[in-house]
């Protein structure tokens, strides 16, 4: 099922990913820049291991994971968090965890595009990407 996500993603859409931010705690200055930011997500799989790769013109990252284990992060905004990504129902669900608080990142494929929902307590910021070259 991870195979349909496989592939190069580029954000088209995004809705409230300022006020997200902003309750991660990112600050005013990297928020401006990352709300401008058009980045490209790359999906990979290799054995077991999957490999998100986030490329943007502000800021890159990459992880690598198998599905069900956590693994240590260091998240574009440099939270240190711990991290764990399931396949629950056909979505890909990353659940980051650091000094007690908790977000969910979760993938899924509707009408050909890729749906990213961040959530974080009662906000909710939805990014949208389609299928690149």
């Amino acid at each position: 099922m991870v195979d349909a996500f496989l592939g190069t993603w580029k954000l088209v859409d995004s809705q409230n990913f300022d006020e997200y931010m902003k309750c991660l705690g990112v600050g005013f200055a990297t928020r401006q820049v990352a709300v401008m930011t058009k980045p490209t997500t790359i999906i990979e799989k290799n054995g077991d291991t999957i490999t998100i790769k986030t490329q943007s013109t502000f800021k890159s990252t990459e992880i690598s994971f198998e599905l069900g284990v956590e693994f240590d992060e260091t998240t574009a905004d440099d939270r240190k968090v711990k991290s764990i990504v399931t396949l629950d129902g056909g979505k890909l669900v990353h659940v980051q965890k650091w000094d007690g608080k908790e977000t969910t990142l979760v993938r899924e494929l509707k009408d050909g595009k890729l749906i990213l929902t961040l959530t974080f307590g009662s906000v909710v910021s939805i990014r949208t990407y389609e299928r690149g070259a």
